[in-house]
């Protein structure tokens, strides 16, 4: 019995006791931080919140390491879509949940990232709509929404650099979704706030998205140019880039904006990614009576049709990317023809024991070979359906 007791005290002493990261069924739940700092440069989320990041401090040989990571989620292209965007997650802050998930390229469990498990870790929340390139202000006297993505980016990274991260020896930047064309944006950036010594490198995870679709409409691209008129984003564009194409809207796009990075760069991305088929490719409006729901559901659906439609958009997306593949010595890929979006931050997709793989290697066994030089690391998956490592599709 005294026995018993004196586990118990134990374990509540334990608890009490508890750093700030709280480890439930093995997951790394870190702490939101709030950049308090951030009015002094107008940086605002789209209601007029403070912007927000988790940090999850690096040890041992990664003490002196970072990994940013930009959270991805879509885009609002006008003011109704804006003003609905900043009552939710994906525009405040207040609307966010106060603890994050790390896990895959964020977890701190050497046996699950064995690349980055002891770097500082950063996932910064995304709560702007442009994908961290914004710097304009809605205000008709009746709705207020502030446009403020790049100012967000620049309070964070201030926020950051007397925490340690301007004396980083080694830095990636990263991103998934919107949060993956966001490294696109900002890659070159990022490295300008850091030593001259330091190895900068950057990974965008499903950040590839394409100015194409079925109907030759430019679907996207409209959207693109409305979103950037309306949060000020030219300005931020690459300069190179905007004064080298009749459209400079286009340079939001990263197969024309990655040719202009100098920092070495990494793709991660499907070939028939799920965000890019579903509603960039195949949007809603050029199927409207529904003849593509069931293939979007499960591709074993699709119809042979379909399907060639599919290895059409595999076919664009590698030919965007043939000169980068043939031509960027520092540069890495891995496109696999999984159905999925996202899978760097996933742990079943990142770094597991059924985890996705081309030619044999996982997208982390790709990454790190790429971040660390151990080798040349430019992995193309066959076309769909041949791959059998894909347990997740559209997932």
């Amino acid at each position: 019995m005294i026995s018993r007791m004196k586990m118990l005290f134990t374990t509540l002493l334990l608890l009490m006791c508890a750093p700030k990261h709280i480890y439930s069924d093995s997951r790394l739940l870190v702490n939101m931080t709030l950049v308090r700092n951030a009015s002094l440069l107008g940086a605002y989320c789209l209601d007029g919140s403070l912007p927000a990041y988790h940090l999850h401090r690096g040890f041992g040989a990664g003490v002196h390491n970072w990994l940013l990571q930009f959270e991805g989620g879509g885009w609002c292209n006008d003011v109704n879509s804006c003003l609905d965007r900043a009552k939710t997650r994906r525009g405040s802050t207040r609307y966010m949940n106060k603890w994050e998930v790390f896990s895959g390229i964020l977890s701190n469990n050497a046996s699950l990232n064995p690349d980055f498990y002891n770097w500082n870790r950063v996932k910064i929340r995304y709560c702007d709509g442009a994908s961290f390139a914004g710097d304009a202000k809605f205000d008709n006297g009746t709705s207020l929404l502030y446009f403020r993505g790049q100012r967000i980016w620049q309070s964070v990274i201030l926020d950051l650099l007397p925490k340690g991260l301007r004396y980083a020896k080694k830095a990636l930047l990263s991103g998934c979704s919107a949060g993956g064309l966001a490294v696109f944006l900002h890659c070159d950036n990022f490295t300008s706030y850091l030593p001259n010594n330091a190895s900068v490198k950057c990974l965008s995870d499903a950040g590839f998205f394409l100015d194409a679709d079925i109907m030759l409409n430019h679907t996207i691209r409209t959207f693109y140019e409305d979103l950037i008129s309306l949060q000020g984003v030219e300005q931020n564009l690459d300069k190179n880039c905007t004064m080298s194409l009749y459209y400079p809207a286009q340079c939001f796009f990263p197969q024309h904006a990655m040719r202009y990075i100098r920092t070495p760069l990494f793709v991660l991305n499907s070939a028939y990614d799920v965000y890019q088929f579903h509603h960039i490719f195949v949007p809603p409006s050029a199927d409207p009576h529904g003849h593509w729901n069931r293939c979007k559901l499960n591709p074993a659906a699709c119809t042979p049709l379909q399907i060639d439609i599919l290895q059409g958009l595999r076919r664009e997306m590698l030919a965007a990317l043939y000169i980068f593949y043939e031509y960027s010595r520092r540069g890495g890929m891995f496109i696999n023809s999984c159905f999925a979006h996202c899978q760097s931050e996933s742990q079943d997709t990142w770094y597991a024991a059924d985890s996705p793989r081309v030619h044999n290697k996982t997208i982390a066994d790709a990454v790190g070979d790429w971040y660390f030089g151990r080798r040349v690391t430019k992995e193309i998956d066959c076309a769909y359906p041949c791959d059998r490592t894909c347990h997740n599709l559209i997932g």
